[in-house]
């Protein structure tokens, strides 16, 4: 089975204190287009990830100052590292170190002696994956800004509906306000004439009876019917117009 050269140059990782292993694995991963970086023990490896991250790891289990496991165990705790996919490389092929390697947050498991083809397949498959949730976490990231300028103009669009329920209330409001005073004021009219009968009534009777009982004199005195007339008169006036 032929495998594709890469399709990115991706930046790979290799931890193993084997001289051999190193120069294998470099030379078969350069040889498919890949960057690749090397660390002989597991601090080696921390200092490496911490100045430039790769995209993928290949972690010996069996190094000389600190083991596979503690590495990927220091990589998973940190924020910045833990998105990092690790394929931890053995000679032990026992159930339990496999089982231990996906425990510590590996995510593939490549037994000694190195098939070829085996390694190339697994790399590439676990990069595409990688390179598969970054976009995913991106359009995700692009998804949770859409959704908040979707609020924002929602709220903006709710507070434009109120604003505008409001302004038919207060027109339909002022309507009826004026319709209301167009009734007043259509009445003004005829109860100004009833008005100035009634006065044109109450001066011919001080003219027929310019000496009125002492009960409508009081009467009279007590309303100020000379003010009543003129006050009366003003009112409707201005209110005409």
């Amino acid at each position: 089975m032929t495998v594709p050269p890469a399709t990115h140059s991706a930046d790979i990782l290799i931890v193993d204190d084997m001289p051999d292993n190193i120069r294998f694995l470099s030379s078969l991963l350069i040889e498919q287009g890949y960057r690749v970086r090397k660390a002989i023990n597991g601090k080696m490896a921390l200092t490496a990830i911490q100045t430039i991250q790769p995209d993928l790891i290949l972690l010996d289990i069996n190094l000389p100052d600190m083991n596979g496991y503690e590495v990927c165990e220091s990589l998973k705790h940190d924020e910045q590292t833990q998105s990092i996919p690790i394929i931890f490389l053995s000679a032990l092929n026992d159930a339990l170190d496999k089982v231990k390697a996906f425990q510590v947050g590996g995510v593939d498991y490549i037994t000694k002696p190195f098939q070829l083809e085996e390694i190339l397949v697994r790399v590439k498959h676990h990069l595409m994956l990688k390179n598969l949730q970054n976009q995913l976490q991106h359009q995700n990231q692009e998804l949770q800004t859409t959704l908040g300028e979707l609020r924002k103009t929602q709220a903006q669009l709710l507070q434009k509906q109120k604003m505008l329920s409001l302004g038919q209330l207060a027109s339909g409001m002022a309507h009826e306000i004026n319709n209301s005073v167009g009734f007043i004021s259509s009445n003004l009219n005829p109860a100004k004439q009833y008005v100035q009968d009634l006065l044109s009534l109450i001066e011919l009777y001080q003219q027929e009876y310019p000496h009125p009982s002492d009960t409508i004199q009081a009467f009279m005195e007590e309303i100020n019917l000379d003010f009543l007339e003129e006050d009366v008169n003003q009112l409707i006036g201005s209110s005409l117009h």
